[in-house]
C-alpha cells in the first residue's frame, strides 16, 4: 500500500532547510526536454538564494515519507532578477503588481495525480493573500519543433496552462543562461512569459 503524500508550504527563510533537496530535484527533472539542463549544485544554491531572501516567497513541497518528490515556487517579481523584470518594465507593467512563479516539477511516478494543478492553486492563493498583485506569471523555455533531443512522445503543456487561465504573451520575452546536456558551455535560452490577471 502506498503511503499518502504530504503537501507542505514554506516561505522565505523557511525554505532553507529544503534547499539541498530542491536543488537535487531541479537538477534531475530539468535534464528532461525541453529544459535539458545540465545543472550544478553551485548554480542551484545561488538560484535558490533569491527565494530564501524574499519574505513573501513560497515553496510548495510534496513529500513521500521523508523524500521530496515535487516542488513549486514563487515570489514577488520585485524580488526577482533584473532579466525577469525587464520585459515587463519595457511594456509598461509595474513589477510591484506582479507575482512570479518559478518551477513546478514532479518525479515521473507522481505525475497525473492532480498535483500539478494543486501547485498552481497554492501559489495563486498565496499571491491573493498578499493582496497587492494584479498579475501572476511564469516563463517557459522555447525550443524549436525540430530540436534533435525532443522525444517523439513529448507534449507541450500549453493547453494545460490555458485551462488554468494563463495567456502566452510572445512580446514578453527574456533570455536565461544555462548549459544544456549536449553543450560544452552555457548559452542563452529564449524564454516567453505566460500571464494571468488576478481575480479577487
Amino acid at each position: 500500500m502506498k503511503s499518502p503524500l504530504k503537501l507542505i508550504t514554506v516561505h522565505g527563510a523557511g525554505i532553507k532547510p529544503y534547499i539541498d533537496e530542491i536543488a537535487r530535484l531541479r537538477i534531475t527533472i530539468f535534464r528532461e526536454f525541453p529544459y535539458l539542463y545540465d545543472g550544478s549544485e553551485a548554480y542551484e544554491q545561488d538560484y535558490l538564494k533569491t527565494y530564501t531572501e524574499s519574505d513573501d516567497s513560497i515553496a510548495v513541497l510534496i513529500m513521500d515519507r521523508n523524500k521530496l518528490v515535487g516542488v513549486s515556487t514563487g515570489l514577488p517579481m520585485e524580488d526577482e532578477e533584473d532579466d525577469f523584470k525587464r520585459p515587463f518594465l519595457e511594456r509598461g507593467y509595474n513589477p510591484a503588481a506582479i507575482f512570479y512563479c518559478g518551477e513546478s516539477i514532479l518525479e515521473k511516478e507522481f505525475r497525473g495525480r492532480g498535483l500539478y494543478k494543486q501547485f498552481f492553486e497554492e501559489r495563486e492563493s498565496h499571491a491573493r493573500r498578499l493582496d497587492r498583485f494584479q498579475w501572476i506569471c511564469f516563463c517557459s523555455v522555447q525550443r524549436p519543433d525540430g530540436h534533435p533531443l525532443r522525444p517523439d512522445d513529448y507534449r507541450p503543456l500549453d493547453h494545460i496552462w490555458q485551462t488554468y487561465g494563463y495567456e502566452k504573451h510572445p512580446i514578453l520575452r527574456t533570455t536565461y543562461r544555462w548549459k544544456d546536456i549536449d553543450e560544452k558551455k552555457d548559452s542563452d535560452k529564449p524564454m516567453v512569459f505566460w500571464v494571468k490577471e488576478m481575480g479577487y
